[in-house]
């Protein structure tokens, strides 16, 4: 009995042997998709950081020389007006494009996921701003938000609304405004898509049993159809955050970040100290700021959503 018992502990079970047989060949499937990240996303990433480190110029592209001289590039961004004023901007620029997206994407969701005539053609019509390329949308915006000359301002105009043209792109208060309420009219069919989508996946039951227990319409939604809803919005804004904070052909097309500046965002500084002042270490800083931005949110948004996982559990 004693020989059996210390056999069967030096003997390890089958499917132990068969996992450990089997693990070089599963670090072969991974292993292309590791070399993609290290090399399309892991070197850029770093490439980029060292750059903030460095004095990069456009000669070090034919010397090679790039020295390091510290925090010099961090500095010179940091005291600068520029930057802090651009990080606010990009703040209520998301937040702002954020909440005027998943709102009206939400609301025109709830409201094609009652079947009626021609509601997958009214879809595909409000589908147009998304397939529009961005650039081209920016540039149609900025002919229609023309002071002298453009549509809405001619339509404010014959309703009485305005008595003269409201400057929405060359006025410091309201060109960022202007900016926001674009970018919601770009961003919303993409909500309106996901959301559709997610809604379509909760079944119909969960919404007869809580009106057979006397719900409302709104006390349903709220009860029921947002909490299962919740993995397809965090999803939603996530996406929608990584898109929006980093922005950049939109406001150009635009404003190209005026007038006064007061549409810059950490976008837009990148481009103009990179690609306007040539100072490519001072534009790698705040391209690590937006990094450092995206990967904070990313970080909360893991942790959340572990924090709902273990709650579920």
């Amino acid at each position: 009995m004693t020989t059996t018992l210390a056999a069967g502990t030096r003997a390890a079970p089958p499917t132990t042997r068969r996992g450990r047989a089997h693990a070089p060949l599963r670090w072969l499937f991974v292993l292309p998709a590791l070399l993609y990240i290290v090399l399309f996303f892991g070197y850029p990433l770093v490439r980029n950081v060292v750059m903030s480190f460095q004095h990069y110029t456009p000669r070090t592209y034919f010397t090679g020389e790039a020295p390091f001289n510290g925090l010099a590039n961090w500095r010179a961004v940091f005291s600068d007006s520029l930057f802090t004023d651009s990080l606010w901007h990009t703040a209520l620029f998301t937040v702002g494009s954020l909440v005027g997206q998943f709102t009206i994407g939400l609301a025109l969701a709830v409201f094609f996921s009652r079947r009626f005539r021609l509601s997958g053609t009214v879809r595909a019509v409000l589908l147009l701003p998304w397939l529009v390329p961005m650039v081209v949308s920016a540039v149609v915006w900025r002919r229609l938000l023309d002071q002298d000359h453009g549509v809405v301002n001619s339509l404010l105009s014959a309703l009485g609304l305005t008595d003269g043209g409201v400057p929405w792109l060359n006025s410091p208060s309201t060109a960022l405004l202007s900016a926001v309420l674009v970018n919601i009219w770009i961003g919303v069919p993409f909500n309106m898509v996901i959301l559709y989508g997610g809604l379509q996946e909760i079944p119909r039951e969960l919404r007869e049993a809580a009106a057979l227990d006397g719900a409302g319409a709104w006390r349903t939604f709220r009860s029921v159809t947002l909490p299962v809803l919740r993995p397809v919005v965090t999803v939603v804004l996530v996406l929608g955050f990584m898109s929006t904070v980093k922005i950049l052909d939109l406001i150009l097309a635009l404003t190209s970040g005026g007038p006064a500046d007061s549409t810059q965002t950490l976008g837009t500084v990148t481009y103009q100290l990179s690609f306007m002042q040539l100072d490519f270490g001072q534009g790698a800083v705040v391209g690590t700021v937006l990094l450092l931005v995206s990967a904070v949110f990313a970080v909360l948004y893991l942790r959340a959503n572990r924090t709902d996982l273990g709650k579920e559990g």
